[in-house]
């Protein structure tokens, strides 16, 4: 017996695209193709399908920099000292000599969550930002 809710759909896909995606699964240990295309299509609606709302989430935003990049570490502080109200905690890494990795854990609703996000990912020196988000409530 099948499933009645279950849709079968087709996906093209570039040969060289495809061959990376199915080392991905058999890294990740799928047993199939859908399973891991079913992961990455949650993991995206997670990431967009509060953008309009009003809903309260919690998360992390990960930034990998270089930290003699100059007045950057200062930005990011005056930033995070503005938005100190959406976060819970951060964590600094040293990872080489040049380069840190922050993990800023936050709290509070999307639209602020992701205006933080953004302001930090984008700045001059930051090489790496990932925001994942999950619903607080």
């Amino acid at each position: 017996m099948t499933d009645s809710t279950l849709k079968r759909f087709g996906v093209s896909m570039d040969e060289d695209l495809l061959k990376k995606f199915d080392k991905l699964v058999a890294l990740k240990g799928y047993h199939n193709r859908s399973e891991a295309f079913r992961d990455l299509v949650r993991k995206s609606i997670m990431q967009h399908i509060y953008e309009d709302s009003e809903q309260i989430i919690a998360g992390s935003i990960l930034l990998f920099y270089n930290h003699d990049q100059r007045k950057l570490v200062e930005q990011m502080t005056k930033i995070q000292h503005e938005h100190h109200h959406l976060i819970l905690a951060t964590t600094h890494f040293h990872i080489s000599e040049e380069n840190c990795l922050e993990l800023i854990v936050v709290k509070g609703k999307v639209k602020e969550v992701q205006q933080l996000s953004h302001e930090l990912t984008t700045l001059k020196g930051v090489s790496h930002g990932d925001f994942s988000i999950a619903p607080a409530e």
